[in-house]
């Protein structure tokens, strides 16, 4: 059997066991396991010398630090009460117009997500925040549901983002010059949502009526509020891209100023504290699990050489460059209907990615290809939470609205899925969005 024959088998065989509700990280390292027995020849010792080396390999990896200390930073913002602040900042300049007040919800949700890193985090507090505001102001059941399902992918989007950081360690790429290309991307998505919402308002005014409008100096009060939140931020991106510190330095600075901000302002006690040490743990756990599973996996896949065979191939196919990459987006879309955004990216990262390094698109430099399409894998993973039918970010936030429909919320994240093709198109096609900001700091 070949070594793409092989690569194929399994990954069939782990779809089947995700299908049967196995923990995604224990079906890659079990299929990673037995493939890998199988191509050595049954030799039992070889597995559980590898194994040996590759779980120190990745646990001793300090780079890896930096995704519990982004995870505290988040757990910190959502015990404190930072994610009501954001909302009504946002909510003063916007909350007038029609469809208004859903706008801050997205806007919130990208503030947020600049603190957080998490999308199902994001959508889960800016959903218990923004939810009972939404239906008091009488909106609709499908626009207050789809917008905020839709505006917690920006957790991933906008920087600090947990699986851009692991897509630099897997590819060896500068995590600072990844997070300066997820920002315009990520405005670009914060504005196309809320252009989105601004037309299905015009079409049907009743769904999302305008509120009532917040005088100055109560709009200058709500600024002061978040700017301490803002100044995180900055200093966190600016701080890695400008070398101050290293991204695990910055992601600590963040954390402790989230952590002493949130208790400054009131809204979190020692239960907050110890909530936030917990679910950061749990987490952690997770993520490492699903780490752990998709470095067997991928061990496996560098013996039976899929990655370099798949990689000849494509570059002796003749097939243009951009189809091969639209080829590979619609494999991200298609796998987001059984898969979370982590698994994804730690699963199909090793393979994609020496195929994509190896064609030539728009005259690009190694490194910003390497950038672009880390972005775009991004973006295309990040449609994985809405879409039908696992859209976990949909069904966090239809778990928090009981009274509308699961359908209706489907219904409602449609239109911004729309918005999501249209800012992947631009993307694919114009490499410079995603790459000025890094361009403008080398």
């Amino acid at each position: 059997m070949s070594g793409t024959a092989v690569g194929l088998t399994v990954f069939g065989l782990m779809l089947v066991l995700m299908a049967l509700r196995v923990p995604i990280g224990i079906a890659m390292f079990a299929m990673g396991a037995s493939a890998y027995v199988y191509l050595t020849g049954g030799e039992l010792a070889q597995l559980l010398n590898t194994l040996k080396n590759l779980a120190y390999a990745r646990l001793s990896n300090y780079d890896l630090i930096v995704i519990p200390m982004f995870l505290l930073m988040g757990q910190f913002a959502t015990h404190g009460g930072l994610s009501a602040a954001l909302f009504r900042f946002v909510r003063a300049f916007m909350g007038h117009w029609k469809g208004g007040i859903a706008m801050a919800a997205v806007g919130a949700c990208a503030g947020f997500g600049a603190i957080c890193g998490s999308s199902l985090a994001t959508a889960a507090t800016m959903g218990q925040v923004t939810l009972p505001e939404l239906r008091r102001a009488g909106y609709s059941g499908s626009l207050s549901t789809g917008a905020l399902a839709a505006g917690g992918t920006l957790g991933i989007m906008i920087p600090p983002s947990v699986p851009l950081v692991i897509y630099g360690i897997l590819t060896q790429e500068s995590i600072g010059k990844l997070f300066m290309a997820a920002v315009v991307p990520g405005i670009i998505a914060m504005l196309g949502y809320m252009l989105v919402i601004r037309l299905l308002v015009a079409w049907k005014p009743d769904i999302g009526p305008a509120g009532p409008r917040v005088a100055w100096p109560d709009r200058l009060k709500a600024l002061a509020e978040v700017s301490p939140v803002l100044l995180i931020f900055v200093v966190v991106i600016v701080g890695i891209y400008g070398g101050w510190a290293n991204p695990t330095e910055a992601a600590a600075i963040g954390a402790a100023a989230c952590g002493i901000l949130a208790v400054l302002r009131g809204g979190m006690g020692r239960a907050g504290i110890v909530a936030s040490a917990l679910g950061t743990a749990q987490s952690t756990a997770m993520i490492f699990l699903v780490l752990l599973g998709a470095d067997m996996l991928n061990a496996t896949l560098a013996l039976s050489q899929m990655p370099v065979e798949l990689a000849a191939w494509v570059k002796g196919s003749g097939l243009s460059p951009i189809l091969v990459m639209v080829m590979i987006l619609l494999i991200y879309i298609l796998l987001g209907c059984v898969m979370d955004s982590l698994a994804m990216i730690l699963l199909t990262i090793p393979i994609f990615y020496p195929m994509v390094m190896g064609l030539d698109f728009f005259g690009l430099s190694p490194t910003d290809k390497s950038i672009w399409f880390g972005i775009l894998a991004l973006m295309v993973v990040e449609i994985g939470l809405v879409h039908p039918p696992v859209g976990m970010n949909v069904y966090i936030i239809n778990r928090l609205a009981k009274d509308v429909p699961l359908q209706e919320t489907f219904k409602g994240v449609m239109p911004f899925l729309a918005s999501d093709f249209v800012r992947i198109g631009l993307l694919l096609f114009f490499p410079a969005i995603s790459l000025w900001l890094v361009r403008a700091g080398a």
